[in-house]
């Protein structure tokens, strides 16, 4: 098996957060925890954060006086407690809010891939970021029964809503997505989209679909948009990837098969790439400008280690 350490680098992989998950009925607690004056909230309008300058850079985290000169929340969720005991929420403004905070001396409204790309936050707070960009974009998108399509109820501290019309319950959910590198000797099978950046190239990816184990699904994805087939997967690590909610699941799968067959509806191109041009993809000097995925991408990380041979 590989060994990674999570702690080191994921982006929002890294949540250390005591969840609380037991309290989240408890409306009287939720409510004291809201309401104690060492409570920090990590504001959105919209979907972006909002962030305090700083001289040594942007804080996130506001407090309740604060947080009140921004606006009214129109939802709060409770994402639980840090480990010295602090009350962490997420609080969600009016998207029409956004330009005139953006207009707003001492502040930086930043979307989640700018802040990971630039290094603008701890990677602590980077999670507690994305698992609050997640739930506020599940309220977003949830806000009718899918049961009746009657109107539903914020409850449990925000990670749940009540139909009161039929009494069905509903909870955020998570999209698993499969992202992996096939492997054949020294090479691993890259492909990209057009929308990538020009000259990068990616491991390959798909969502899992019901009734589908993870290993089947590396297989199938591979096979279905390089046409490759492949036997043996291994797991190398998980991250969660708030765009919208998903869960990156990163494998490494053995290749039986090595004929590139592209699906021009999912890949622009899909080939081969020896570790040695990995190398070169990473310190920016392929002859064909052709470059890595950047660190805070899972991707990264898969092509990371197999350049460093420390998979399957």
């Amino acid at each position: 098996m590989p060994t990674f350490d999570r702690s080191t680098a994921i982006s929002f992989g890294f949540n250390p957060l005591d969840r609380v998950s037991e309290k989240r009925p408890d409306e009287a607690f939720v409510d004291a925890r809201r309401n104690h004056p060492s409570t920090r909230f990590l504001v959105f309008v919209g979907e972006t954060p909002v962030l305090r300058s700083q001289e040594n850079g942007f804080d996130p985290l506001f407090s309740h006086e604060q947080a009140a000169e921004l606006g009214t929340p129109i939802l709060d969720i409770f994402l639980g407690e840090d480990q010295d005991g602090t009350a962490l929420f997420a609080l969600a403004l009016d998207e029409e809010l956004q330009e005139s905070l953006a207009a707003r001396p001492g502040l930086e409204l930043a979307g989640l891939r700018s802040l990971a790309q630039r290094g603008l936050t701890t990677q602590r707070v980077l999670g507690e970021l994305g698992g609050a960009k997640s739930v506020l974009n599940w309220h977003q998108r949830h806000r009718f029964c899918a049961n009746c399509g009657a109107p539903s109820k914020v409850s449990c501290g925000g990670w749940r809503r009540d139909c009161a019309a039929c009494g069905a319950t509903h909870f955020p959910r998570v999209d698993p997505v499969v992202i992996m590198l096939a492997i054949d000797g020294d090479r691993c099978l890259l492909g990209r989209q057009a929308h990538f950046a020009p000259g990068m190239y990616s491991a390959l990816a798909g969502f899992l679909e019901p009734g589908e184990t993870i290993e089947d699904a590396v297989r199938r994805e591979i096979h279905e948009e390089a046409g490759v087939h492949c036997s043996q997967v291994s797991y190398f690590a998980s991250q969660p990837w708030p765009f919208p909610s998903s869960l990156m699941i990163g494998c490494f799968a053995k290749a039986v098969s090595t004929d590139v067959l592209v699906d021009e509806n999912e890949l622009e191109d899909a080939r081969w790439f020896t570790r040695a041009e990995v190398a070169m993809m990473f310190s920016g000097t392929h002859p064909d400008a052709i470059s890595a995925p950047l660190p805070f991408a899972i991707a990264h990380h898969l092509l990371k280690a197999f350049l460093e041979e420390k998979f399957m």
